[in-house]
């Protein structure tokens, strides 16, 4: 499907833009652009791969113009830039607005006006049910996603939701690992708040499975185990060999749930459940209110898809899915693990 293709990565420098590399360069991808704002990680990826498809565009998704510079030529967009941290976004949200919402507009806008094939943005389980202003900013996200669908003929627009991803930048694996290298206590909200698990190397497949099998408007959702905090950080612990280390208990942060969501009872409703993911279908009606308050769903099962009632990880499942983390690797070698 890339044979000789130009795909663009807009939040390229994060820990999905670096999984994506791993997987495409090697191919038979024609170029692969990352487009991002912080030049010190453009940077250090150049001198990483050192590979000719791999291109560089210094930007923001705020400032359209050089959205534009960037999607010259452009076959496929996988839009990953993105402010993602809770807190920080609580105490700035119109922040969120201005990247997750317009900057998102402005991907879109560009990808339409440059006739791009097909573009996938990337959303949160925080955007279900969203309490926080980054759930709220996402959620509008995935809206405006969708508007932007109805009017696109050349351009395909899906979205994908996924949950926690195993050490990925920021998340809370890498920080266990490191509190406890530097013999300090393992600093946990909620033991028994709970967080679906998947891995990177599942969110490309996702966004992939999405690309292939994606409609204007389409979202989809990869099915995924979860596990609790207290029970992710135990098992950091024993896997690191040290069993005792101390847990200290901070409490929850601003905006935090005690439980994910990836699928609303809504949502659920219109879902094709379609093995190891879920399709939902975009609402395609118009703005006829007498058809839309006269009419409506029937037999409906308002079930929302959840991390409580997914399916539960033991110990032994999430030690396994530790140890085959690439993202983690050079961690369990330093602490003699593998």
């Amino acid at each position: 499907m890339f044979k000789d293709k130009i795909l663009l990565i807009t939040g390229g420098t994060g820990s999905f833009g670096n999984a994506v590399l791993r997987r495409f360069l090697d191919t038979d991808i024609k170029e692969i652009r990352i487009f991002s704002r912080d030049e010190k990680k453009q940077d250090d990826m150049r001198k990483k791969y050192h590979n000719p498809k791999l291109k560089f565009y210094l930007g923001d998704v705020r400032d359209i113009h050089s959205v534009k510079d960037a999607m010259k030529d452009v076959d496929y967009i996988f839009h990953a830039a993105a402010l993602k941290q809770v807190p920080s976004c609580e105490f700035y949200p119109l922040q969120a607005v201005q990247t997750n919402v317009l900057g998102t507009a402005n991907v879109l806008d560009a990808a339409i006006d440059e006739g791009v094939e097909k573009v996938i943005v990337l959303s949160t389980d925080k955007a279900a049910y969203p309490i926080n202003a980054m759930g709220m900013s996402k959620a509008l996200m995935e809206k405006v996603a969708v508007a932007k669908s109805r009017n696109s003929d050349k351009t395909t627009i899906c979205c994908t939701r996924y949950g926690n991803v195993m050490a990925s930048r920021g998340s809370v694996i890498p920080l266990f690992i490191d509190q406890i290298r530097r013999n300090k206590p393992i600093t946990i909200t909620d033991p028994t708040m709970t967080r679906f698990m998947m891995s990177l190397d599942e969110a490309i497949d996702l966004v992939l499975f999405a690309f292939e099998h994606g409609n204007n408007g389409d979202l989809f959702v990869q099915k995924s185990p979860a596990a609790t905090i207290g029970l992710l950080a135990d098992t950091i612990r024993k896997l690191l060999g040290k069993p005792n280390h101390p847990i200290k208990i901070i409490g929850t942060r601003h905006g935090e749930k005690k439980y994910e969501t990836l699928l609303t009872k809504e949502e659920k409703i219109k879902s094709i459940d379609m093995g190891r993911y879920f399709k939902v279908l975009p609402d395609t009606r118009d703005l006829n209110y007498e058809l839309f308050v006269e009419t409506g769903e029937k037999d409906v099962d308002y079930t929302e898809y959840n991390s409580e009632n997914t399916e539960r990880l033991d110990e032994q499942r999430l030690r396994e899915m530790l140890l085959n983390l690439r993202e983690i690797q050079d961690d369990l070698k330093e602490f003699g693990v593998i």
